[in-house]
């Protein structure tokens, strides 16, 4: 996933980066959904050897594709030299304006770290935003592993029937989708605080969640709501920190944050079990995991009142490439 949003950020116009960073992003949930379904069927009529069968071939026939038709990132090429006719047979593809073009220049600048990657994402100039983007990103997989795991259950005590626990909590990951919207919201406004935004309304809703879970009528509006703010805020953070670092760190910044996501994927399902055995009540447990939307919305305030400080480097480290 982190290769697969640097790449499609190093070609995408500056105007709708967001927007089809996130539209991408929105074929992962899909996959999966696609895959459980392939699975259900294959099952039955081929066994369970099949599914794994496909599961191998499918990303070696992937590899052979993305090796044949995928270039190069042309502002990688430009930053390591690369030769300027193979730069130009790729930006060729885009646009004609650059048959004629002699040479290209990338005009983004950043640290000197000695092309190294992870030492530009925790440079002077990067080190605040990047924590915060760490930050963020735990928060809001905290939230989506706490009630992706817990919600069936904690519903189903709080006096709902298992069918019905089960039905509302399914409403939740649903809201992936709304991520696209984002995107293009990211894109004609500031990028932090549409996500901020986000943060601080799911914060609301999942403490509306507890409140409102012994009425069905309202818990479903209140639960589907939620689930599209919370996965629409964590699915733009990929776009969020592909524009925040330049070209020389973009990989390896997406992908430190998606990793330090992870490790609040963890501690959500351990945080809710803690709730549990600790007896707080179903309204306290889901003001605890508002508290994690809030500290998202706040992580998200302070990057954006700490721009990176590089001479030289657009906003969020947006370089543009010219000849």
């Amino acid at each position: 996933m982190a290769n697969a949003v640097t790449m499609i950020d190093e070609f995408c116009p500056t105007g709708r980066r967001a927007t089809v960073t996130t539209l991408m992003c929105c074929g992962f949930p899909l996959g999966a959904a696609l895959g459980g379904l392939l699975a259900a069927w294959m099952i039955p009529h081929a066994g369970w050897r099949s599914v794994l069968m496909l599961g191998g071939a499918t990303p070696i026939l992937h590899g052979v594709l993305l090796w044949l038709k995928l270039p190069e990132s042309v502002r990688f090429m430009v930053a390591n030299g690369k030769p300027v006719a193979r730069i130009r047979a790729t930006l060729g593809r885009i646009s004609e304006d650059v048959i004629h073009a002699r040479g290209f220049v990338l005009t983004e600048s950043a640290p000197a770290t000695g092309d190294n990657g992870l030492g530009l994402v925790l440079s002077r100039s990067y080190i605040v935003g990047t924590l915060m983007l760490w930050l963020a990103a735990f928060m809001g997989l905290v939230i989506i592993y706490a009630l992706i795991n817990w919600m069936p259950i904690l519903l189903r005590d709080a006096g709902l029937s298992p069918k019905s626990a089960t039905l509302v909590s399914a409403l939740f990951p649903l809201g992936g989708v709304g991520a696209v919207l984002c995107g293009a919201l990211m894109d004609r406004f500031n990028a932090n605080l549409v996500i901020a935004t986000c943060y601080a309304l799911a914060a609301v809703g999942l403490f509306g969640i507890g409140v409102t879970a012994g009425t069905v009528s309202l818990l479903i509006p209140v639960v589907l709501v939620s689930g599209v703010l919370v996965n629409t805020a964590q699915a733009s953070m990929n776009a969020l920190a592909a524009t925040f670092y330049p070209t020389e760190g973009r990989g390896t910044g997406v992908a430190w944050m998606l990793g330090m996501a992870r490790f609040g994927g963890v501690a959500g399902s351990f945080l809710v079990a803690e709730l549990v055995r600790r007896h707080f009540t179903l309204v306290g447990v889901f003001a605890t995991i508002a508290i994690a939307g809030a500290l998202s919305c706040i992580a998200l305030l302070v990057k954006q009142a700490s721009p990176p400080h590089v001479f030289g480097t657009q906003p969020d480290g947006v370089g543009s490439l010219s000849h």
